[in-house]
C-alpha cells in the first residue's frame, strides 16, 4: 500500500463545497469594498461589496473585523481565479424572506427603517429583504409627498408575500386606521358639549380650520374663531399649530368647535362702555346702501345709518366713507338683548339747541325704524351667505373624506 503525499492528505482533509451551499468561516482579511474568508476548502471565500449589502459606497472595515465568524452563501466554487465566491446579502435576504413569510402568516407588525423614497411608495429593509409599501398605504390619509418618511422607523404588516415575483408588499395604514378608530372611541366616550380640549391644525380652508383632537377631527367654522370678523383662517392658522377650543356641538362622528369663550365675549360689558350719549370711535368694517357697519372693538359693530352721516343728503355711505376709515360718532341707541347699537355722525355737527330736540327726536325716531328693517334686510342676506357657506363646507368635509379613503 503507497504512502500518501502530504499534499494528498492534507487535500481529503479538506471539505468539498458546492454551488448554494450556506458554509461557514473567519475573517482573514479585510478591506473597504472585500471580505477574505477562511471557509475549511483549499481556496479562500470572497465577499465584494455588493455581495455583503445593497447600501452603495459602504466600508465594509466598519462592518467587520479580522477573527469575526459568519455564515455565507456559495456562489461559484472557482470565480475564474482560483477563489470561492460569496454572498452574504443573499443568505440574509433569505433569512429576511422566511421572517417575513412567518410576519405574513401570524399578521405580525413590523419595524423598518424606510431606505428609499420610489415612485409611488416607499421602500424599507427587514434582513436584508425589501418590502414595498405603496403611497395609498402609507398613511391614513393622502399625502403628496412622503420624502419626510426616509430614514424614519415604521410600522407594518405583510399584505402579500410572493419573493418569486420580487412581491412583498407592506401595509401602514391599517395599523393607523385601527389606532385612530381606537382613540376616536376613547374620545367620543370623554367628551361633551362645553368642554375645552386641546388639538392640533391638521387642514386650513377658506371657510374654516379642520383640528385633530386625537381620534376624531372638530370643524372650527370661519365665524367662531374670533368674536370680531375674520377675513380669512388661512391668515390666521397653519398646521401643525396647537390650540385649545371650546366643542359647542356634537352631531354623530361631528364636532363642531369654537374659539368665542364667553368669559372674553366683548357684549359682557358693553351696556357701560357703550352707553347712550357717549361718543366712541371706530372703523368702518362693511358697507350696504343703508348704511356702515363700524367696528367699535372685534366682535361689537355699530350701524351709522346713512342719514346719520352729514347733514347734507348723501345717497349711499360709500360715497364719503371707505373701508377701513376711522370714524367719530355718538351712541344714539342701544339694545343688549339683541346686541345693536346706532351711531350717528350728524349729531357730533348739529349744534344742540332747545328748540330743535323735538324736532331731532322726531327724526331720530324715523331713523330708529328705518334702521330696524334695514338690519332685518342685512340679517337675510348673512343668513344667504352663511347657507353658501355651509353647502361649501359640507362639499370640502366630502373631499377630506375622499382623500383620506385614497
Amino acid at each position: 500500500m503507497s504512502e500518501q503525499t502530504f499534499e494528498q492528505m492534507l487535500e481529503e482533509s479538506l471539505k468539498t463545497i458546492h454551488n448554494g451551499e450556506v458554509v461557514e468561516g473567519t475573517v482573514i482579511d479585510v478591506k473597504p469594498d472585500e471580505i477574505v474568508l477562511n471557509i475549511g476548502y483549499k481556496s479562500d471565500g470572497i465577499i465584494t461589496r455588493n455581495e455583503y449589502s445593497n447600501t452603495p459606497n459602504l466600508d465594509l472595515t466598519t462592518c467587520v473585523n479580522v477573527g469575526d465568524t459568519m455564515e455565507a452563501k456559495v456562489l461559484r466554487v472557482n470565480d475564474g481565479d482560483g477563489q470561492v465566491q460569496l454572498t452574504y446579502k443573499r443568505l440574509a435576504a433569505d433569512k429576511g424572506n422566511k421572517r417575513l413569510e412567518e410576519a405574513f402568516n401570524n399578521k405580525e407588525v413590523l419595524k423598518a427603517t424606510v431606505a428609499q423614497i420610489l415612485d409611488g411608495g416607499l421602500s424599507v429593509v427587514v434582513e436584508e429583504s425589501r418590502v414595498f409599501i405603496p403611497a395609498s398605504l402609507v398613511s391614513d390619509s393622502y399625502e403628496r409627498d412622503l420624502s419626510k418618511y426616509l430614514g424614519q422607523e415604521i410600522e407594518f404588516v405583510i399584505t402579500e408575500f410572493n419573493p418569486r415575483r420580487r412581491r412583498i408588499i407592506g401595509d401602514r395604514k391599517q395599523l393607523l386606521m385601527a389606532e385612530r378608530e381606537k382613540l376616536q372611541k376613547e374620545l367620543f366616550e370623554k367628551i361633551h358639549v362645553g368642554d375645552v380640549v386641546d388639538g392640533v391644525v391638521k387642514n386650513v380652508t377658506n371657510f374654516g380650520v379642520f383640528v385633530d383632537l386625537g381620534g376624531a377631527d372638530g370643524l372650527l367654522h370661519i365665524s367662531e374663531i374670533s368674536w370680531g370678523r375674520v377675513e380669512n383662517p388661512v391668515k390666521v392658522f397653519k398646521p401643525g399649530q396647537e390650540i385649545k377650543a371650546l366643542i359647542k356641538d356634537i352631531q354623530g362622528s361631528k364636532i363642531a368647535l369654537s374659539l368665542k369663550f364667553e368669559d372674553s365675549n366683548p357684549w359682557n360689558n358693553a351696556e357701560e362702555k357703550y352707553s347712550i350719549g357717549k361718543v366712541v370711535t371706530g372703523k368702518v368694517a362693511r358697507m350696504t346702501d343703508f348704511g356702515a357697519f363700524v367696528e367699535l372693538e372685534p366682535g361689537i359693530d355699530a350701524l351709522l345709518h346713512v342719514s346719520q352721516i352729514s347733514r347734507d343728503h348723501i345717497d349711499k355711505p360709500a360715497d364719503v366713507l371707505k373701508f377701513g376709515q376711522e370714524v367719530t360718532a355718538k351712541i344714539v341707541d342701544f339694545k343688549l338683548e339683541d346686541k345693536k347699537i346706532s351711531l350717528s355722525m350728524k349729531a357730533l355737527l348739529e349744534p344742540e339747541k332747545e328748540e330743535n330736540e323735538e324736532a331731532a327726536a322726531e327724526d331720530e325716531d324715523v331713523v330708529s325704524v328705518d334702521v330696524e328693517a334695514e338690519i332685518e334686510k342685512a340679517k337675510e342676506e348673512e343668513a344667504k351667505e352663511a347657507e353658501e357657506a355651509k353647502a361649501e363646507e359640507a362639499e370640502a368635509t366630502e373631499e377630506t373624506k375622499a382623500d383620506s379613503e385614497e
